[in-house]
């Protein structure tokens, strides 16, 4: 179970790693009423199911914490991270807000029955690095006069490994309730967008799937996978391995002609994958430890 749980948290990486890929297609709507959009359609599927299966409409009546955490966590996140970019460049504030897969990994010694080894932290560390290479390619500056920007990039980091910590803490609770968060971060970004942003519309068929695509995967289906799998698989081994997010990002940008292939990916690629295998040691362990008692003896 604990696995098949992590396999699928992975899920949510790979989802995530297309994000840039798909905004880039979706046009230029603002980024509150394209989040508006995307969650309203990433609330679709959750909707359908209850509408199908009435009965657990019921695993909707949660404490008023776990509604506190899962929409804090959801657009909470998102705000700060559009807080941080309007005021702080892109390059800074996304290496500062991808802080986040570390803190969670360090954060995880916190949770029951999980114990943080050395390399679970050294993992981590050579993702972080490799994100370093990966986004600050072309030069790194952290200026003071972005003290708003880079702030709520930290706090962005902090919200989000925040979220997925105390997610995990909830784990009786059913991923059904995703669909109020979506719902929930749906309504909110509205009423942001509508306050600070012009509405802009798509203006071609392919930017409309690419609002669509973001709606049904990284916005959507990955939050329901993230859930599923920090609540019931190894959150350290999926704290370390969010780090190939944006090494993927990078790579399928590389295929579709928005980024020139270099050295850094490679040698970015070897410290995010060798991070994550150094992680996962408890992982390998736990699977060679089975299949050796499943092994009739001689």
């Amino acid at each position: 179970m604990k696995l098949r749980a992590t396999l699928i948290g992975f899920t949510a990486i790979l989802m995530w790693s297309f994000l840039a890929l798909l905004t880039a297609a979706s046009g230029k709507m603002p980024p509150f009423q394209l989040s508006a959009i995307c969650f309203a359609i990433g609330s679709i599927p959750g909707i359908v199911v209850l509408t199908l299966n009435p009965s657990r409409l019921a695993l909707l009546k949660q404490p008023a914490k776990v509604w506190i955490v899962g929409i804090a966590g959801l657009f909470g996140y998102h705000f700060l991270y559009f807080t941080a970019l309007r005021n702080a460049p892109a390059v800074e504030a996304g290496l500062i807000a991808y802080l986040w897969p570390l803190l969670i990994v360090v954060g995880s010694a916190l949770l029951p029955g999980e114990r943080l080894r050395w390399y679970h932290i050294v993992g981590a560390l050579a993702g972080l690095c490799g994100t370093f290479l990966i986004v600050g390619r072309n030069g790194i500056n952290f200026d003071g006069a972005y003290a708003v920007g880079y702030g709520a990039a930290f706090l962005c980091a902090f919200t989000w490994s925040g979220y997925s910590l105390l997610t995990r803490r909830f784990d009786a609770v059913s991923t059904d309730v995703v669909t109020g968060f979506c719902m929930a971060t749906s309504i909110l970004s509205l009423i942001c967008h509508l306050g600070l942003e012009t509405t802009i519309w798509p203006e071609t068929g392919l930017e409309w799937l690419g609002v669509l695509g973001l709606g049904l995967f990284p916005v959507g289906a990955a939050f329901y996978a993230w859930d599923f799998g920090v609540k019931n698989g190894d959150i350290q081994i999926l704290g370390s391995a969010s780090y190939a997010a944006p090494l993927l990002s990078t790579i399928i940008l590389t295929i579709f002609g928005f980024a020139d292939p270099s050295w850094r990916i490679a040698f970015a690629c070897l410290l995010v994958t060798g991070g994550a295998v150094l992680a996962a040691q408890d992982m390998f362990r736990r699977k060679a430890a089975t299949a050796e008692q499943a092994t009739p003896a001689e």
